[in-house]
């Protein structure tokens, strides 16, 4: 009976949140958009109208997604504008078949290439192309310029009803990332701490790491732009000043999270020998990580945030069973333990910061972050309408993937119109919304929306053969409406099942014969789905082994700049740059960006995975180069350490050259011969020796300064080695 009720509780919970979610917030306000404006038409006998304010609504919506409440208006208004363009267009295209398919493949790659711009720009295309596509379906008795004003009036009508819900509750997005940050730091933590035990599964816990990480990366430049672009007229607020703060910890709970000492043989030696180490470790981990959890419970009932009793307890056992090893002949395993306590004591300071933050306390002045210097961590996306023309080559993915759309979109009208399907704008709709310029999402999207049209159809038939009542039909067309918008992002096959539940109960109180609705509903779905899937296979495809090395280069540089900007902060210490954050934040998007381009990769046919042993390896070694460059600053930023020496800047020097010879053998395969120097071999050894055997407490700290810089120079310059040793072996042009 507990199993039962625990699970009955924790599903009550699921669908709470999911209820207090944005996803569900936006398609409640999609809903309200929909159907007011025809409730209104209706009760005062201007269908038309409502009907035109309606679809302008809703062609406006995609655009309306995460981020600051200025790029949604921007993004609103573009829409409006296109969906405005498009179907007055679209009213003067009444001509024959052999002349319109041209100009709707031209129109087509006109819209898809404006994805150019960025994400949210992809958006305004994807509306663009929505309204273009269903306005062959639209007849209106309004004249086409008054209909095409009307549609523009839907989509301010939008951009209306969202700035009423954005004052409502402004918080709402903040909080929600946020909470979402909390949960993907625990389970990042966490993660980390599985590594620890030398039995564990470490290659499958190590791709759980790569995609959590990526996750992370996502959320964080989600939440940059929300709580560093987002501002009111009267200026920040007490509440986006905590929570800038807070998200400034998490930040950095992630690069000390990454932060490990790297002499991994010795420490599982040690951790075999010893597993009562691991235990005490992950002990404090788990319940590190079980705090953010219940910190994402707690939201902002203070009076619910976790105690530090518990963890504090955690800390006095690590500290304890530590101590024991420094009498004995473990004493480099010591150091490497001591080091890696002090990482979790500066994880446990963020923890207690962000609690504190969440708090009632009053800030200080000192405790502010400088809102320009935070802007320079949002890189602006160019607009210059130059670039829209500069993509006109098959070079670039988006131009591939635009022209890909619209030789689709034209032998889909033609084969709707050609064989008499009953609606052939429905295919092309189809071909809009599954098509996706990546193999691995168009395919996914491609068979759930099959197998959503296929249930949704067989329940659509089960509801309209048992009810003939066109009143429920508006209602269960307005419900399925509203959840399928909310599950586009987290459940795409529900969400078409949803969807075409819609569509059919709307349709059923126009048409009589459902069963014929749904009969071509799913053949309309068959046949865009394999077309879709057909041109991404034949039609100028972006397989990810072509672009993959462009991934490599950034990351492996974005690695280099922040290398370099640690040695010039461990050189002059102080204040920490905000160059040095910006070098650092570059570092992780780029490593994430790197195992994201990977994973699209595995998704791919496997004629089409070259060197993937090879490439993941090396993603796997970028991602330990950053592990230990987080381990490297964490240490230098949290202690007070002697002057860097003459030695550590000639390791970092030749650990930069060493990098500099894997872009080059990228670029333009000049890398024949490029082999570690032995002389570099024997520098770092010599370098590394220090005296392990005093046991002088004044002079612990320095040995474990030496101990933990000297170690990771060496494994930076020996990851650095394996990887320009496996660049030198690929062949990725």
């Amino acid at each position: 009976m507990s199993t039962v009720s625990v699970f009955i509780s924790e599903n009550i919970k699921e669908l709470l949140q999911f209820l207090r979610s944005i996803s569900f917030s936006k398609a409640i306000r999609v809903g309200i958009a929909v159907t007011l404006p025809v409730l209104i038409g209706l009760r005062f006998g201007y269908l038309e109208i409502g009907l035109a304010l309606s679809f302008g609504a809703f062609w406006s919506s995609p655009s309306d997604v995460i981020g600051s409440f200025r790029h949604k208006k921007f993004g609103i208004l573009m829409s409006a504008t296109l969906i405005m363009i498009v179907s007055f267009i679209k009213g003067y295209l009444d001509v024959e078949l052999w002349l319109l398919l041209p100009i709707l493949g031209l129109i087509t790659f006109a819209i898809a290439l404006i994805s150019v711009y960025g994400f949210r720009a992809s958006l305004i295309s994807f509306s663009g192309l929505m309204a273009f596509v269903l306005s062959f379906s639209l007849e209106s008795e309004l004249e086409i310029y008054q209909y095409a004003l009307l549609l523009g009036a839907g989509g301010l009508w939008y951009l209306l009803l969202s700035k009423v819900w954005y004052r409502i509750n402004p918080k709402a997005e903040t909080e929600e990332f946020l909470s979402e940050t909390y949960l993907l730091t625990a389970e990042f933590i966490e993660t980390r701490g599985k590594l620890m035990d030398p039995n564990e599964d470490h290659e499958k816990l190590q791709s759980q790491l790569l995609k959590l990480q990526s996750d992370l990366t996502t959320n964080h430049e989600t939440l940059r732009e929300i709580l560093i672009l987002s501002r009111k007229a009267s200026g920040w607020s007490n509440y986006q000043n905590r929570r800038l703060l807070i998200f400034a910890q998490l930040i950095e709970m992630l690069e000390t999270a990454i932060a490990n000492p790297v002499n991994y043989d010795r420490m599982d030696a040690l951790f075999r020998a010893h597993p009562q180490y691991v235990k005490r470790f992950q002990d404090l981990i788990f319940e590190m990580s079980a705090q953010l959890r219940l910190m994402f419970e707690a939201g902002n009932d203070s009076r619910k945030l976790p105690k530090n009793a518990t963890m504090n307890q955690c800390f006095e056992k690590v500290r304890h069973e530590v101590a024991l090893l420094r009498e004995t002949e473990y004493y480099e395993e010591y150091l490497m333990l001591q080091n890696l306590l002090g990482y979790q004591e500066k994880q446990s300071e963020k923890l207690k910061r962000i609690k504190w933050l969440l708090g009632d306390h009053e800030l200080a002045e000192t405790d502010l972050i400088d809102r320009k210097k935070a802007r320079r961590f949002i890189v602006p996306q160019d607009y210059d309408p130059s670039l829209y023309f500069r993509s006109f080559s098959f070079k670039s993915a988006i131009f591939r993937h635009s022209v890909r759309l619209a030789v689709t979109v034209m032998i889909g009208y033609a084969l709707g119109s050609i064989f008499a399907f009953q609606n052939p704008y429905s295919i092309l709709l189809i071909i809009i919304v599954i098509m996706r310029p990546s193999y691995g999402l168009t395919r996914n999207r491609a068979k759930d929306r099959m197998i959503g049209t296929l249930i949704g159809g067989a329940i659509a038939f089960g509801v309209v053969f048992l009810i003939q009542d066109p009143y429920v039909y508006a209602i269960m067309g307005i419900i399925s409406l509203v959840i399928a918008i909310s599950l586009v992002q987290k459940n795409y096959k529900a969400s078409a099942t949803f969807i075409t539940l819609s569509v059919v109960f709307i349709y059923a109180i126009l048409i009589p014969d459902v069963s014929s609705l749904i009969k071509f509903r799913i053949l309309d779905t068959l046949v865009g789905a394999g077309l879709s899937y057909a041109a991404l296979l034949w039609l100028w495809p972006t397989w990810e082994f072509t672009d993959i090395k462009d991934s490599i280069i950034k990351s492996v540089n974005a690695n280099k700049d922040f290398l370099n900007k640690i040695t010039a902060y461990y050189q002059l210490k102080g204040h920490i740059p905000t160059s040095y954050n910006i070098a650092r934040k570059q570092a992780f998007l780029e490593t994430s960006n790197l195992s994201s381009a990977f994973q699209r990769m595995t998704q791919e046919p496997k004629s089409k995975q070259r060197n993937i042993d090879k490439i993941y390896e090396l993603v796997v070694l970028n991602h330990d180069f950053l592990a230990s460059m987080a381990s490297l600053s964490t240490y230098i930023k949290h202690y007070d350490t002697t002057e860097a020496s003459e030695r550590f800047i000639a390791a970092t020097e030749k650990i930069e050259y060493n990098l500099e010879r894997v872009v080059q053998c990228l670029q333009n395969k000049t890398c024949d011969g490029m082999i570690i120097s032995p002389e570099n071999k024997r520098f770092f050894e010599a370098s590394k020796i220090i005296n392990l055997t005093s046991k002088d407490k004044e002079a612990l700290r320095g040995f474990q300064e030496a101990h933990l810089v000297w170690e990771q120079l060496e494994w930076l310059y020996s990851t650095s080695g394996q990887m320009l040793k496996l660049t030198e072996s690929m062949e990725l042009n």
